[in-house]
């Protein structure tokens, strides 16, 4: 089969190499239909995440048929069509009792594409597949529902969940690319006051106003001294870091109110510079974390009922052999416009069906 395999930073290769088969009871092979990359990804090519070895396959979002299971696996069978979660939990040390999925210790957690090869793959091996995968419905597209892998339980869980986000709040999102798109619907859920997003590109802040974002701000408009002016100088109620640099971290710390919430879901290569001689006083919270992906049912009972807004998100579109080539369209978003680029199979995804990206 065929399959995107990392060699080392900034090295990436569409190749063959063998199909995977069953390791363990609880495993399932699953053909993958529709996959997406993540900003993760990007991350990992770029070498910020040392850990990970050469020879591994990358990706940990998918949509895919069960194509055969261990015989421990209960939930599906071979012949259904289902989301495989970026999180594989194992279901039984103390964090996957505690439904802190991403905290696995049972050799679960962040698992495809990280510790074991991913979804970038004409056929994947999903570990502890009874939690890790779920069966979707007909109404679902699987290019819609390949953002529940991980982009939208993320933004949820660890950008509105972890900052508590509340109604009437003033939130500002930093970073409006897919999962800074995803914090400002998931958000609208919880009837904040307003939204703020702020960006460097004007086109994702055109999808921002749209997905209901009520103010945005390029970098260069002065979004601290914005965020002042809609709150008569009190600062957010809560801010999402979506970027994953320290100047975009440092500054959404500076724009929270006393007794305010930051919400770190950036992944960050460098160390971010914590001014406590400032934030101690202000009682300010900080939250970071890994999705759990404990809220995927619920996100996928919203979608199916048409509650999920995610057409905007999804940008451009490529046949899965045309890995190298989307990686090149996502990792030159602002050149490209790229929100999410979606691969699969000719059935299931058109080729190069690129929607502009802007108002319209």
């Amino acid at each position: 089969m065929k399959a995107l395999v990392y060699h080392g930073t900034a090295h990436v290769v569409w190749q063959d190499i063998p199909e995977p088969g069953i390791e363990d009871a609880a495993d399932a092979i699953v053909r993958v239909e529709a996959v997406t990359i993540c900003g993760t990804d990007l991350h990992i090519v770029k070498g910020d995440v040392p850990e990970l070895e050469p020879g591994r396959v990358l990706g940990h979002e998918a949509v895919g048929t069960v194509v055969e299971t261990g015989r421990d696996v209960r939930t599906v069978a071979p012949g259904d069509r289902v989301l495989i979660s970026c999180i594989s939990p194992c279901g039984r040390c103390r964090f996957c009792r505690e439904r802190r999925y991403g905290q696995c210790r049972g050799g679960g957690g962040w698992v495809l594409g990280h510790t074991a090869d991913g979804t970038q793959a004409e056929y994947v091996r999903v570990p502890f597949a009874d939690l890790s995968v779920h069966p979707l419905p007909r109404s679902v597209d699987s290019a819609d529902a390949v953002l529940l892998a991980d982009v939208f339980p993320t933004a949820y869980e660890v950008g509105v969940l972890n900052g508590g986000v509340r109604p009437g709040d003033t939130v500002v999102v930093v970073g409006a690319g897919p999962i800074g798109l995803a914090a400002i619907v998931t958000a609208r859920l919880c009837s904040p006051g307003r939204i703020v997003a702020v960006d460097l590109a004007e086109p994702r802040l055109a999808t921002a106003r749209r997905l209901g974002a009520d103010v945005t701000a390029t970098a260069g408009e002065e979004p601290e001294q914005l965020v002042a002016d809609l709150t008569d100088g009190l600062g957010a109620d809560v801010v999402m870091e979506a970027v994953g640099v320290p100047e975009t971290f440092e500054m959404c710390a500076r724009m929270a109110r006393p007794g305010g919430r930051v919400a770190n879901i950036g992944v960050h290569g460098k160390p971010a510079a914590l001014h406590l001689e400032d934030l101690w006083i202000k009682d300010i919270t900080i939250t970071t974390g890994l999705v759990d992906t404990v809220s995927t049912p619920t996100l996928l009972g919203m979608m199916a009922a048409g509650r999920l807004p995610t057409a905007d998100l999804v940008t451009h579109r490529f046949a899965l052999g045309q890995m190298e080539e989307a990686y090149d369209v996502f990792g030159r978003a602002a050149e490209t416009g790229a929100i999410k680029v979606v691969l699969g199979s000719p059935q299931h995804t058109a080729v190069e069906a690129a929607r502009p990206v802007g108002p319209g």
